[in-house]
């Protein structure tokens, strides 16, 4: 019993240091393999060119924002399996993990060769070769330094360059098949096109005499009419259609959140405590500023001036003095009433727009994958529109905000705002403000058509200036 316990330890014990000993083998099939993906997805879908992250000719948003999801996948398993590489490496030692060696009867023999598996200077061939593969794929779109290099080891000797280009030919189409972890062991396998892998990344694609639009053309037709891709367009479609859901729902709630709360804490948690106080403090001042103050005596003042023009026409019965100083006197208790209720209502609003504002901030941050869908299908949606549509909104906007008769918009929203929160109307401000904001508006607008839409729909900038001459 206790030698069938020793025998299962003795196992388990020498499964794990093996399984701990591949690691960096391990790590390095992975992180090549995902370099492969990556290639893959060039070659077959953007003629041998990196995965463009902006608007393509041949593809939609969606489908390139498929492709740029699959490739931030395959980059962060590189990032992540180099990373256990290098530190699996450096705990079990070089040479330890490439020339493993044991002693039998007092001679040491490398297990490489005992077994006929490659040499030693060949499997530093291959580790290399994969270092440099994995180099070439993610500098296109991380440009490295020679420093920041994931191929950490030093250059071979010259004997392993004379095998260098003689190792690792492998046919980037196994990466679509479900065996395609090959190991360090397992010796170098033949492309089809019998290139090495270095000659497949140094070789540019040679001029076509088509153009490459029909090319591209042909290809998409060529994938449309495949088994697979009804049901591709049916899955499509129906993330397309969960983005829209999801999005319209978070537009609600962005919207209604704030309001509810903003409605519920004015007049239950904010509106009894400001009530209260105003209520019994007997020297609460009935107008929080002068704009307030001047407008119930003009009020005033147009109240009398009512009062004699009817007595004077004969539409109501002349007054004397003393009945007029009564009617006045009531009327100006009834403004003064207004003007107080006016005043706690905007203090109220400041206290409860604070607390929107806080919940608004709260669903954002809470809701941050819904943000992202939000982003997506919004930018799907604009860049979806026609180069005329286009033109129309950013006409509509740019004189809705900063053109000829922008100001007078903008006073307005002024006042309104001073007004909401019970703040004395400050015309000078006012006049800064309209002189500078629409301005610097202006120049966002212009920097957004030059430097992004100028880009990413030339066609609609042409429209625009053709629609705005």
């Amino acid at each position: 019993m206790a030698t069938s316990n020793s025998n299962f330890l003795n196992r388990w014990f020498g499964n794990a240091n093996q399984w701990f000993r591949d690691t960096p083998e391990r790590a390095l099939d992975q992180a090549y393999d995902a370099a492969l993906k990556i290639r893959s997805l060039e070659n077959e879908h953007f003629q041998g060119e990196k995965i463009p992250s902006e608007s393509h000719t041949e593809y939609s948003d969606r489908t390139l924002a498929y492709f740029n999801s699959e490739l931030k996948k395959h980059l962060k398993i590189i990032q992540t399996r180099l990373m256990v590489f290098n530190a699996s490496r450096s705990v079990l030692g070089l040479s330890e993990q490439l020339n493993p060696a044991s002693t039998v009867n007092g001679e040491i023999t490398h297990n490489l060769e005992r077994n006929g598996s490659l040499p030693d200077s060949k499997i530093i061939s291959i580790i290399c070769e994969k270092l440099d593969y994995i180099d070439t794929v993610i500098s296109r779109y991380h440009p490295m330094t020679p420093e920041d290099s994931v191929a950490l080891m030093k250059a071979p000797t010259n004997q392993s360059l004379s095998l260098r280009n003689t190792v690792i030919n492998q046919d980037l189409s196994i990466t679509n098949a479900p065996g395609n972890n090959k190991s360090l062991n397992n010796g170098s396998s033949t492309s089809s096109s019998g290139k090495t892998i270095q000659e497949d990344l140094t070789t540019k694609p040679s001029p076509s005499v088509l153009p490459r639009s029909l090319l591209r053309t042909l290809n998409r037709v060529q994938q449309e009419l495949r088994p697979e891709s009804e049901f591709e367009m049916i899955q499509n479609y129906r993330k397309s259609k969960i983005k829209t859901l999801v999005s319209i729902r978070f537009v609600l709630l962005i919207i209604l959140i704030p309001l509810l709360t903003q409605q519920l804490a004015k007049n239950f948690v904010v509106g009894p405590i400001v009530d209260r106080v105003f209520t019994n403090q007997e020297q609460t001042p009935i107008f929080l500023n002068v704009n307030m103050e001047e407008e119930a005596f003009v009020e005033l003042q147009h109240y009398e001036q009512r009062l004699r023009f009817q007595a004077l026409i004969g539409q109501a019965p002349p007054l004397n003095p003393q009945e007029l100083d009564e009617k006045l006197e009531e009327r100006a208790k009834e403004l003064a009433e207004e003007y107080k209720v006016d005043g706690s209502n905007a203090i109220k609003n400041v206290f409860a727009d604070i607390i929107a504002v806080s919940m608004f901030c709260f669903v954002l941050v809470s809701n941050r994958k819904e943000v992202e869908i939000l982003k997506s299908f919004m930018g799907d949606l604009i860049y979806g529109l026609s180069d005329s549509a286009k033109a129309f909104i950013i006409i509509l906007s740019t004189d809705m905000f900063v053109g000829f008769h922008s100001p007078h918009g903008w006073e307005v929203i002024l006042e309104s705002t001073a007004r909401h929160f019970g703040l004395p109307e400050n015309r000078d401000f006012n006049f800064l403000f309209i002189a500078t904001f629409p301005v610097i508006l202006d120049a966002v607008f212009k920097y957004w058509i030059f430097r992004y839409l100028n880009r990413s729909s030339p066609s609609a900038v042409s429209t625009y200036k053709t629609m705005n001459e």
